[in-house]
């Protein structure tokens, strides 16, 4: 290859970032590309200490595990199912380059520049097959504030614009939905790329949030039909939810029927009935069992109240770890009565023993997770992941 055609090469490679380079006036590095996702793997979150524990949040005061085996056998062998929708957020972040801005005095700092692919999916359960029902995927861009040196109103939406009018994307049918700006204060410990990371997290879960309230809003979501979501429910209203009363409650009624569950969690922050920091309680619950219904406050989220209980999913002996095979499961408190008394144990009873008959029927041996999976969560995740542009095909947009 000659160098006239390398060169003519490399710079279409590397359109988006000169664009953007053009435009906030930065010097693009056309550094290694590379991705900032780890494996899908069992991992336990430790050090969760803003986690505050508050009280028992069930009608029946249980001071010990409760076995489902019974119960769940009774509901395999009847033909209903409240567990209907299934929703997982997930996205796929990717370090594209690195760029130099100047700074007071004559010097310059180089920030790294990040890329995402956001997708939210769920999936719907009809006459016991489970089949794709919303899917909303995003491209976007994560930059250092200093990007945006005068502050003007409107600039990274224009600058968004601008990037997907380009003839390369304009050909493959790809736009950025948006431009995420990350803060690049000496306030912040976080490396930059953990800070680019985390706006891409929270633009994800913006998306999980108005896919449940677009389900809300069609009728979908009643006593009948649950929503499973994959992972926390620890949702931070945002300062509108928060100032207007009416739509703070609407916020929380969203979730009446969701209930979210967790393959990763941090045992440190269980509690047994005396109120002491317990991890054993959970790593020894007996198959097919649940623990007693907690209620706690993450201070971070305002005034939200939630129900977590744990299941075991999975035999210890079929595991690597004494977490394998369980399951946290989350509920927002909404109604009074709920905040009042605590969740119906019955009913936590029934979710606990249908959530119990969705887990995976084998081993998958390509996901490590396999033992904390239920099914249908493990069908949306690989329906969301599969629309996803590869790796290589989005790397080489820049």
């Amino acid at each position: 290859m000659s160098s006239t055609t390398e060169s003519s090469s490399r710079s279409k490679q590397g359109k988006i970032m000169n664009i953007i380079a053009e435009v906030t006036g930065g010097k693009s590095y056309k550094a290694h590309k590379y991705g900032l996702d780890h494996a899908d793997r069992p991992s336990v979150d430790y050090g969760d200490s803003e986690i505050i524990w508050k009280r028992r949040a069930e009608t029946t005061r249980h001071t010990t595990y409760v076995d489902l085996l019974e119960l769940r056998k009774t509901l395999a062998a009847r033909d209903d199912q409240v567990l209907s929708y299934f929703l997982d957020g997930s996205r796929r972040v990717f370090k594209v380059d690195d760029i130099a801005y100047p700074q007071p005095g004559g010097r310059s700092v180089i920030y790294p520049v990040i890329a995402g692919q956001v997708g939210v999916g769920c999936c719907r359960r009809i006459d016991k097959k489970i089949v794709p029902t919303k899917f909303k995927r995003e491209f976007v861009l994560s930059m250092p504030d200093v990007a945006d040196a005068d502050g003007k109103s409107g600039f990274w939406p224009a600058t968004a614009r601008k990037l997907s009018e380009c003839d390369e994307l304009k050909r493959l049918g790809i736009e950025f939905a948006i431009i995420l700006p990350y803060k690049t204060s000496k306030s912040d410990d976080n490396k930059f790329e953990d800070r680019a990371t985390a706006c891409v997290q929270d633009r994800m879960i913006e998306g999980e949030k108005k896919l449940v309230a677009e389900l809300v809003r069609e009728g979908k979501l009643n006593q009948d039909n649950y929503l499973i979501k994959d992972g926390s429910l620890e949702y931070r209203p945002t300062k509108e939810d928060k100032a207007d009363k009416k739509r703070y409650q609407t916020f929380k009624n969203n979730y009446n029927w969701v209930i979210g569950v967790s393959k990763n969690f941090n045992p440190e922050v269980c509690e047994d009935i005396n109120g002491k920091p317990n991890p054993g309680f959970i790593a020894d619950l007996p198959l097919y069992h649940r623990t007693p219904v907690a209620e706690y406050e993450n201070p971070m989220l305002g005034d939200i109240k939630f129900a977590v209980w744990y299941i075991r999913l999975r035999d210890k002996k079929q595991t690597r770890t004494p977490f394998d095979g369980i399951l946290k499961v989350e509920k927002i408190l909404v109604t009074e009565e709920e905040i009042e008394a605590g969740i119906d144990s019955e009913q936590v009873d029934t979710l606990s023993a249908y959530l119990i008959n969705e887990r995976n029927p084998v081993c998958y041996g390509s996901d490590l997770r396999w033992a904390n999976h239920i099914y249908p969560i493990y069908l949306t995740e690989s329906f969301v992941k599969s629309r996803y542009l590869s790796a290589e095909g989005f790397l080489h947009l820049f």
